[in-house]
C-alpha cells in the first residue's frame, strides 16, 4: 500500500499528565485495533524503524508510535527540572492508552513494549489489564542486576574469543555491581562493544553511532532539529532513570490476564534471552506464545521485519485479537 493511500497518517501533540508529548498514527482505515508501541532507552525512540519496517501492519491495525516524556519530538530542556521515576512513565503509559482509546474509539489496544518499553509494558499489563487486548514483548526485560551481569560477561567473553585486546582493555574495571556501572563512560563502553559484538544487532554488527544515529539521519520521521532533541533526551534520560531501570525485578509477575506474545532474538544480550525465556516458562496467561528469531538480537522487529509481521499477525489471530 502506497503512503498516500493511508486513510489515517498523522502526528500530533497530546497532553500527558501535564506534559506535551508527540504521537504518530497510521492506519488504512478507521476502526482498526490500535497497537501502541512503547519504545526503549529510556529515551531511544523507534517510530522511524517501526514505520519503515512495519507499515504493512497498518492494513489490519492502527499503528501508534509515541515519543515518551523527554524523548525525541517530546523533548524540551524542562525535562531536567522534573523529578522523574519509573512511576512517572507508568502513569504516562496509562494516560496515553486512554488518549489512544479516545482518539480511535477502541476500548482496548495491543501494547507492544521494547526493552525499557517492555518494563513499562509488562508492569502496565499487570496493573491495567482492562484496557489491554494483548501484550507483545520484544527485548523483554526481567531482572536488572542479572541483565547487566550477563550482558557485561558476554562482551568480555566475546572479546576473548575474538582476541580483541582493545575491547578487553576498555572493558577492564568496568563491571557492573548490582546492575550499576562504575561510571557513565563504562556503561556506554559496554553498550558500544555489545553492539559491535552482535548482542545488540545480529546481522549489522556496528557501534552505537552506526546502529542508532545513521537510521535517524536516513529517516523522514525526524528532522535535524528533532535529532538534536532525540540525542539530548536519550543521553539525559539514560542517566536520570538508570537506577530505576536496573532496580527492577519483574520475575514475580507470573500471571497476566491477556494474551502474551514474546518476540525475542536468539542473540539478544542487551536484555538476555535466557532471562526472558525462564520467566516466560513460568508465566500463566489465557494465551501465550514465544516467537524466536534466529537472525536477530535485540530488535527482531527490524532485523527480521517480514517474519515479525507475519508471526505477530498469526499469533494475534490465534489469540482472537484483531480488527474491531
Amino acid at each position: 500500500m502506497k503512503k498516500d493511500r493511508w486513510k489515517i497518517d498523522r502526528q500530533l501533540f497530546i497532553t500527558v499528565n501535564g506534559d506535551r508529548q508527540n504521537i504518530r498514527i497510521r492506519a488504512a482505515e478507521e476502526g482498526l485495533t490500535p497497537i501502541l508501541f512503547v519504545h526503549g532507552g529510556p529515551g531511544v525512540c523507534d517510530r522511524h524503524l517501526v514505520l519503515k519496517n512495519q507499515s504493512a501492519l497498518a492494513e489490519k491495525y492502527t499503528l501508534v508510535c509515541w515519543d515518551q516524556r523527554g524523548s525525541g519530538k517530546s523533548y524540551t530542556p524542562a525535562i531536567k527540572e522534573q523529578k522523574l521515576s519509573l512511576r512517572t512513565y507508568l502513569d504516562d503509559v496509562r494516560a496515553v492508552i486512554d488518549a489512544v482509546s479516545e482518539l480511535t474509539g477502541s476500548e482496548k489496544l495491543v501494547l507492544a513494549g521494547h526493552s525499557w518499553g517492555s518494563v513499562l509494558g509488562l508492569i502496565t499489563a499487570k496493573e491495567y489489564p482492562d484496557k489491554i487486548a494483548a501484550y507483545i514483548g520484544q527485548g523483554q526485560f526481567i531482572d536488572g542486576e542479572k541483565n547487566e551481569e550477563l550482558s557485561y560477561a558476554f562482551c568480555v567473553e566475546e572479546a576473548k574469543r575474538r582476541g580483541n585486546k582493545k575491547a578487553l582493555k576498555q572493558l577492564e574495571g568496568g563491571a557492573p555491581v548490582q546492575g550499576r556501572y562504575p561510571t557513565d563512560k563504562a556503561m556506554m563502553t559496554q553498550r558500544d562493544w555489545l553492539s559491535k559484538f552482535g548482542g545488540g544487532t545480529w546481522k549489522k554488527q556496528q557501534g552505537l553511532i552506526g546502529s542508532l544515529l545513521m537510521p535517524l539521519l536516513k529517516s523522514p520521521e525526524y528532522s535535524l532539529s528533532d535529532i538534536g532533541k532525540y540525542a539530548s533526551g536519550a543521553l539525559y534520560l539514560s542517566k536520570a532513570l538508570w537506577n530505576d531501570v536496573v532496580a527492577q525485578r519483574l520475575g514475580d509477575i507470573d500471571k497476566l490476564d491477556m494474551p502474551v506474545i514474546i518476540t525475542q532474538g536468539d542473540h539478544d544480550f542487551n536484555t538476555p534471552t535466557a532471562l526472558a525465556k525462564e520467566w516466560f516458562e513460568k508465566l500463566h496467561a489465557p494465551f501465550k506464545k514465544w516467537i524466536a528469531f534466529s537472525d536477530s538480537a535485540h530488535s527482531p522487529i527490524f532485523e527480521e521485519p517480514q517474519k515479525w509481521k507475519e508471526q505477530v499477525e498469526k499469533a494475534l489471530a490465534e489469540a482472537g485479537v484483531g480488527t474491531v
